[in-house]
């Protein structure tokens, strides 16, 4: 994988009349796994919108490889940065197969026709997902778990060397948003491959990122390693969730337990060990 160097100044970001992301600075390390969170409306798809070139900043920029991605055509972004955006929408009638191939296309130019590297693109993806079986169903006729499968094999197809998905877990029962995490992990490790992640999950961030992004009402409250920069007392602030915060006993890094009205702290203190 080549390195590459995404990163916002100062990025100002809304919709309509109103402002999300306000004056925002922020820099994706290179090769690693990023995952964002915070509560809900609180900036995170809006920012990876501006990242990925979907939405005009109506101040700052973001920068890719020193370039501004506004002055960028799209298809040189698409080799480069793969989206799966939060609700995407399948052409009616469309099958598995033909939507994962969609993937391939800021590959072909004027004159590349599909190729055999292009079929191989797609067989690995659909296996990757699980969803090779799945490869002559209409896409209508899948439930939402297996849907969200098929996308994210579709953003996998596009071979990028920067992947941002958003809420990729969504619809997914818990073994299989672990098998997709465990997949990202492994194009990171294996290829180099830069993810950018937003997760609802805090444990499964915790867990699964090597940068963590925490913001709040548009601007970032915390960022960096899970077990620097994850405690109670950011939480609280992020979330509003009074909580203990212990080490995952799987993965030692943080692991937030609500503390709710009806449990007492005690009782959950000595469960844990």
């Amino acid at each position: 994988m080549t390195s590459h160097d995404l990163r916002a100044t100062n990025l100002t970001l809304g919709y309509a009349d109103t402002d999300i992301v306000s004056d925002l600075d922020v820099e994706i390390p290179d090769g690693r796994i990023t995952v964002i969170v915070g509560a809900n409306a609180c900036g995170k798809s809006t920012l990876l919108r501006g990242l990925a070139r979907l939405l005009r900043p109506r101040g700052g920029e973001v920068i890719l490889d020193g370039k501004s991605v506004q002055d960028m055509r799209s298809i040189e972004v698409a080799k480069v940065l793969g989206l799966l955006p939060q609700s995407p929408v399948a052409p009616d009638g469309i099958s598995v197969g033909d939507l994962v191939g969609r993937g391939r296309y800021p590959h072909q130019g004027w004159f590349r026709r599909w190729s055999a590297e292009d079929d191989e693109a797609v067989a690995a993806a659909l296996e990757a997902t699980g969803t090779t079986e799945l490869e002559h169903r209409n896409i209508a006729e899948l439930s939402g778990g297996q849907r969200q499968r098929v996308w994210v094999a579709m953003a996998l197809a596009q071979d990028t060397d920067l992947l941002l998905l958003d809420e990729p877990t969504t619809f997914l029962d818990i073994n299989h948003q672990v098998e997709l995490l465990d997949l990202l992990t492994d194009l990171n490790r294996q290829s180099g491959k830069t993810v950018v992640i937003v997760l609802h999950d805090l444990n499964l961030a915790c867990r699964y990122a090597d940068h963590i992004i925490a913001m709040k009402k548009g601007a970032i409250l915390a960022e960096g390693a899970p077990r620097d920069v994850i405690d109670a007392a950011v939480v609280t602030e992020v979330f509003g969730l009074a909580c203990d915060v212990v080490p995952d006993p799987v993965s030692d890094t943080p692991m937030i337990v609500p503390r709710g009205r009806h449990h007492a702290r005690p009782a959950v203190l000595e469960a844990l060990g």
